[in-house]
């Protein structure tokens, strides 16, 4: 396997487990962050998801209580929530079009192909298409754990949370959107962190991959 910086930082990288309180994220570091979940590819390019930076203290407060007290969330300078669409609507995959215009032109082909989409999706059920919304979000989170490491930035995703209490904490439903993931940032505590020492843990090649010539 040839050398690779990429791989070098994602084995530096680990799901934080006590982040240094003392410590902020710099801004040129979350601008980063942010505009590589901002260039994620979605399907469609839908992009059916909004991220909340969130660092008001009661805010974090009420939402650490939420995802089961853990630390992270309020140790960590930033809380990056992505939440999804409730729901695929031709009023949403309008503004999409209207985006595709402005960058691309008004191409014919451009209309019917989310004309389209609007015949597939919006007939369908609303937790169906919350589902594929969510799915897009995860391939943003995947991009921002990726760009945190290469900020050297450390991270902690976090499924371990009542997505309905962080909907009313954050006013989501208002805005049509449910909290999919949470993504604190910060650097980790090297005393505090009983995980940092341990080595990492992942299946073999021979296990996880295989070839099909």
């Amino acid at each position: 396997m040839t050398d690779s910086t990429l791989l070098e930082q994602l084995n530096w990288r680990y799901a934080t487990k006590k982040m240094d309180a003392t410590k902020t994220v710099p801004q040129d570091k979350l601008d980063v962050i942010i505009e590589a979940i901002r260039m994620a590819p979605t399907s469609s390019g839908t992009q059916p998801f909004e991220l909340l930076v969130v660092t008001n203290p009661e805010k974090l407060a009420a939402i650490q209580k939420a995802a089961g007290d853990q630390a992270q969330i309020t140790d960590g300078s930033h809380l990056l929530v992505f939440a999804a669409w409730d729901n695929y609507t031709a009023a949403r995959i309008d503004e999409v079009i209207d985006i595709n215009v402005e960058a691309r032109g008004d191409l014919p082909m451009l209309r019917a192909y989310y004309d389209n989409l609007k015949n597939n999706y919006v007939p369908l059920d609303a937790d169906v298409n919350y589902a594929h919304a969510a799915r897009q979000a995860y391939i943003a989170l995947g991009i921002a754990l990726v760009a945190a490491a290469e900020q050297e930035v450390d991270s902690t995703p976090m499924e371990g949370f009542d997505p309905s209490k962080v909907d009313e904490i954050l006013d989501l439903k208002a805005r049509g959107l449910r909290s999919v993931v949470l993504l604190p940032l910060g650097y980790r505590d090297a005393t505090g962190d009983w995980l940092l020492p341990m080595g990492k843990v992942r299946k073999s090649l021979e296990t996880i991959v295989t070839h099909v010539d």
